[in-house]
């Protein structure tokens, strides 16, 4: 479950699919940051209160991993149906003109929204995320064939307990530069390992992930010509810096930033360049 007080009030909301949680911090034009898998909101901790002060930040815990509540039963976790999942929140708040700022899963869910349903966002920000055939990236592929088997991936998020297994390549120990505090690595596993709805979700994701969606998804941002911003991490591990510059290039107002002393969680590694980027980009 998500414990983050830095991120606001909390509260739900019905879509199709289920239930979803969110927090909401601030009051202006909306900002909604999307995680990607097996993390929730509290990825963006280190960032909203940065800029909820100009903003209004809304932080949805997305139902890939690191929730607490499980969707309705035969979710559709496809990429292009997480990014139906993601346009039907946005609607069920009433948002417009939103500010949509992706990063991992998050930044390739973030492409298929603004390549299919643009018509509530009105700027785009991907941090280091999956782009074009790296989805999943080779690291964690293994975790395709490790979701179709129910005791195998019980057996998975319980080894997840341990420092030593978090900090491995093929968990988060390529994320980040450093480990994450054990309180937020709990918000992120918890669910995972108590809940079998919410294991039945992480696994959904994980199988409907497909390349030829995500390459699909990359290339159609040469049609979203409204203000973008692409940031990547200087050490990614996972996603090639020419991956983000391909985004850049596609899209037509789009820009490219590179943040140094980062890996994948830029939120994590560093927030402070992130905000001040983010920051720039929303006051243009």
């Amino acid at each position: 479950m998500a414990i983050s007080e830095a991120l606001g009030e909390r509260g739900t909301v019905e879509v199709p699919a289920g239930v979803l949680e969110y927090r909401e911090r601030g009051s202006g034009p909306p900002v909604v940051f999307v995680h990607g898998a097996a993390v929730n909101g509290d990825l963006w901790r280190k960032v909203v209160p940065e800029l909820a002060e100009r903003w209004r930040c809304i932080v949805p815990d997305l139902p890939l991993g690191g929730h607490s509540i499980p969707l309705n039963d035969g979710p559709d976790l496809s990429l292009f149906g997480a990014a139906d999942l993601l346009a039907s929140f946005l609607a069920a708040l009433d948002l417009t003109d939103v500010a949509l700022v992706g990063n991992d899963t998050g930044g390739a869910i973030s492409q298929a929204l603004v390549g299919r349903r643009p018509e509530r966002v009105g700027r785009l920000v991907l941090t280091s995320c999956d782009a074009f055939e790296n989805y999943p990236p080779k690291a964690v592929a293994y975790l395709k064939p490790v979701s179709r088997f129910a005791p195998a991936l019980w057996l998975l998020s319980q080894t997840m307990r341990l420092r030593l297994f978090q900090r491995l390549p093929i968990a988060y120990g390529w994320a980040t530069h450093a480990p994450i505090e054990p309180a937020i690595m709990e918000s992120f596993l918890g669910s995972l390992r108590s809940n079998a709805g919410v294991r039945r979700d992480f696994a959904a994701l994980l199988r409907g992930a497909d390349a030829r969606d995500c390459r699909q998804a990359s290339e159609s941002l040469s049609g979203f010509d409204k203000p973008a911003l692409v940031t990547w991490a200087a050490d990614d591990k996972f996603f090639p810096r020419e991956h983000g510059q391909r985004l850049a290039e596609l899209l037509p107002q789009g820009r490219f930033e590179l943040i140094e002393r980062s890996r994948t969680f830029i939120p994590e590694d560093n927030p402070a360049r992130l905000v001040e980027l983010v920051r720039e980009f929303l006051e243009e």
